[in-house]
């Protein structure tokens, strides 16, 4: 048992920073987020410790227990989550600081949106109560939307408002599912309406409100026009976090409110549905990405993809067959996800950092000049695609494992054809970064260096990716502390 209150303070403390980094500003104290996110790290890593050793760990908010007060509720899915985030997190923060110096910013706006957003984060993988959830929904809206519009141009302005509006859309969804939930269970905590709630009409109706809702913030298809222009225009700290952490958030969410609170409701062709729409999720994505002329949006089509594989769990958790392996695959592929996405968005801006742009076309003769952020980008994609012994690999074995098993080959064909784009297009860019420079380029367009630090960083969260596929059994121990009951 931790001696810390680890729950509480994995919400509050990048509040705090963010709070005194506003009131101090960056020029006084710039080492205050780099602070603010080791603190973070080492609470969060006594959350993992604490559920690893001593099962899912409960916090009361003041208190107060549910149904009048807010439970903090940390199993291993999600002390794996916030773990992931304080990964990523401090990669960010490590990476953000040159970065905004080298385009000419002080950070002052960057720094506290960026620092709430990982405590509302956190605060979504921590919470258990669904009223909560909302308020952190909402927060993350309003902390990612400036983040996304924070290059200033047309382009970003716009990409961010589209954002806006559908995520707003998406939140009036699931607070209309809630108040349902509410007015049939009187109880808004995430575990106890899971146990209150009948398979009739209006848990029906809740479920459905809620799922689009999710599926607006979370982008996935059909209700993924938003994420392309707000990833690929965000700067490049932004977009990492959008990509492996925002819109999971709310595929986590999904996930976790359909196996705990709507298992009445998962039935087969519940299942089959909401895995159709992820299965074509891979493949338009792929077939997006594979289309794109330019890096960012390439990664960005690829987002949605990735994000398809997570929505195979519902069709695969109902066979008892596929239920343990689908669990454990598809949890491993948020988290390699979450890792090599970060690595390849900031590779990324690397790359525009040292050209100005981001065109293939432009990427000829570059490894020379950017080494070790090319080296970053392809063990990343290697991740994506699945390639052994990368963490990809071993989550879609998992998944593929539990397909074949039960007999649902429409998914085996889905994760093999995903896989296949996601090599095609990472090929595509990797062969022309790896071709001859044009004839005189490097005098005329000479690249701009790369600081060490901004190149090191998408390098260690690529090699994180990579030795997951090395060491999974204290990950998959840590998935079975409070794994859902409808696993056999």
């Amino acid at each position: 048992m931790s001696l810390l209150p680890s729950l509480p303070l994995a919400f509050f403390l990048p509040l705090l920073t963010a709070l005194l980094v506003f009131l101090v500003g960056m020029r006084r104290a710039p080492w205050l987020p780099l602070l603010g996110a080791l603190a973070t790290v080492l609470v969060v890593a006594d959350i993992a410790i604490s559920v690893a050793l001593d099962g899912p760990q409960r916090h009361h908010l003041g208190g107060w227990e549910p149904p009048l007060g807010v439970e903090l509720y940390a199993d291993g899915l999600a002390a794996l989550m916030v773990l992931l985030t304080a990964l990523v997190g401090l990669a960010v923060t490590l990476y953000a600081g040159p970065y905004l110096r080298g385009k000419g910013h002080s950070g002052e706006h960057f720094w506290p949106l960026w620092l709430i957003q990982w405590a509302t984060l956190n605060g979504i993988f921590l919470s258990a109560d669904l009223f909560n959830l909302y308020v952190m929904l909402e927060l993350l809206t309003l902390t990612a939307t400036p983040l996304a519009a924070m290059a200033a141009d047309r382009s970003a302005l716009g990409a961010a408002l589209r954002y806006l509006l559908l995520a707003l859309l998406g939140s009036l969804a699931y607070l209309l599912g809630v108040a349902l939930l509410y007015g049939s269970t009187g109880s808004l905590h995430l575990h106890e309406v899971g146990e209150l709630l009948q398979a009739d009409a209006a848990a029906a109706v809740a479920a459905a409100l809620i799922t689009a809702g999710l599926f607006a913030k979370a982008a996935i298809f059909p209700l993924h026009i938003w994420l392309m222009p707000a990833h690929s225009n965000a700067p490049a700290p932004a977009s990492a976090a959008l990509s492996a952490l925002v819109a999971k958030a709310a595929v986590y969410l999904l996930l976790r409110l359909w196996l705990w609170v709507f298992p009445v409701l998962l039935t087969a062709p519940m299942g089959w549905l909401i895995g159709g729409l992820g299965a074509t999720a891979v493949l338009y994505g792929a077939l997006q990405a594979l289309r794109q002329n330019r890096l960012k949006p390439l990664i960005a089509y690829s987002t949605i993809a990735q994000l398809g594989y997570l929505l195979l769990l519902l069709p695969l958790v109902v066979v008892p067959a596929a239920a343990t392996y689908a669990w454990h695959g598809v949890a491993y592929q948020a988290l390699v996800h979450g890792l090599a996405k970060a690595a390849a968005f900031l590779a990324a801006g690397n790359v525009i950092y040292c050209l100005g742009n981001d065109r293939l076309e432009g990427l000829r003769g570059l490894t020379p000049y950017l080494s070790i952020s090319l080296l970053a980008l392809g063990l990343a994609f290697a991740a994506l695609m699945g390639m052994p012994p990368t963490g990809g690999f071993l989550a879609k074995w998992l998944i593929l494992t539990g397909a074949l098993g039960s007999g649902q080959w429409v998914w085996a064909i889905v994760l093999i054809l995903g896989s296949l784009l996601a090599g095609a297009y990472a090929f595509r860019v990797l062969s022309v970064a790896h071709a001859s420079p044009p004839y005189g380029w490097i005098e005329i367009y000479p690249p701009r260096p790369v600081p060490l630090v901004m190149q090191l960083t998408p390098l260690m969260l690529a090699l994180l990716a990579v030795v997951m596929g090395i060491s999974a059994v204290p990950v998959l121990n840590l998935l079975d502390q409070g794994a859902p009951e409808v696993l056999p």
